[in-house]
C-alpha cells in the first residue's frame, strides 16, 4: 500500500461524552462539516478484517467522489496498518484515531454527515449492538446512534461465527434502531477481502446522505 509520511496523531475524547468526542453540537472543534465548507463529511470507521488493509484505496475513492474523510480504526485494526498510518494521515488531512484522549481536548475532526463502518468484525458489531464502547469504533457508533448521523455499516464476518444465536440478535436490533446494514440474506460479507463490498458500500454512504436525491 502506497502512502506517504506524515507525524503520528494526537488522540481525543473518550465513550463518556465529554465536549468534542464527535457528535455534531457536543463540543468545541478544530474544523467544521460540511456546513461550513464544500465537501460532505464522512466517518469511515474500520475494525480488524481482511479488508480494512484496502482502506487506503477506498479513502481515494472516498474523496474522488468528493468526501472529506477522516479516518478511524479499532486498536487491532491500528495495529495490523501501524506502518502505514502516518501516510494515511496525510493522504485524508486528519489525524487518524484510534482511542480515546483526555475531556476537555479540541476535536480536530469535523462533524460527520455521514458514518460508514466498514468493515465491521462479529467482535464489533454485537459490541455495538449491546452498546459496549469498549474501543474507538465501537464507542463512537454507539453515541452515534442518538447523535442523528446516517449509519451505514458493512459486516465482514467468518460465517462460522454468525451462527451464534447473538448475530442476529444483534442485527436486528441495530436495524431497528435505523442502521442501514449491507447484509445479504442476513449473511456478512465474506471473509475474502477480494470479494468485500466496498462499492455497495460507498454508494450506500453517499445515498445516506442528507439531501441526496
Amino acid at each position: 500500500m502506497a502512502t506517504h509520511q506524515t507525524p503520528q496523531p494526537p488522540h481525543t475524547h473518550g465513550p463518556d461524552g465529554a465536549p468534542g468526542f464527535g457528535i455534531p453540537g457536543t463540543g468545541s472543534r478544530s474544523g467544521a462539516g460540511a456546513g461550513a465548507g464544500t465537501r460532505p463529511v464522512v466517518y469511515l470507521l474500520g475494525a480488524a478484517a481482511p479488508p480494512v488493509r484496502d482502506i487506503a484505496s477506498v479513502v481515494e475513492l472516498l474523496q474522488a467522489d468528493g468526501w472529506d474523510v477522516c479516518l478511524g480504526l479499532t486498536r487491532t485494526a491500528a495495529e495490523w496498518l501501524a506502518p502505514y498510518l502516518p501516510g494515511l494521515e496525510a493522504l485524508t488531512g486528519h489525524p487518524v484515531r484510534s482511542r480515546f484522549g483526555l475531556p476537555g481536548e479540541p476535536d480536530p475532526w469535523p462533524e460527520p454527515d455521514v458514518v460508514l463502518l466498514a468493515p465491521l468484525t462479529f467482535h464489533s458489531l454485537n459490541a455495538w449492538a449491546l452498546g459496549l464502547g469498549g474501543d474507538f469504533v465501537t464507542g463512537y457508533a454507539a453515541l452515534a446512534l442518538g447523535g442523528g448521523v446516517p449509519l451505514v455499516a458493512a459486516p465482514c464476518a467468518d460465517p462460522r461465527v454468525t451462527a451464534h444465536p447473538q448475530w442476529e440478535r444483534s442485527t436486528g436490533r441495530l436495524r431497528q434502531a435505523g442502521v442501514h446494514l449491507l447484509l445479504d440474506d442476513a449473511r456478512p460479507a465474506p471473509w475474502d477481502a477480494a470479494a468485500f463490498p466496498w462499492d455497495a458500500a460507498l454508494a450506500a454512504a453517499r445515498r445516506a446522505l442528507p439531501g441526496a436525491p
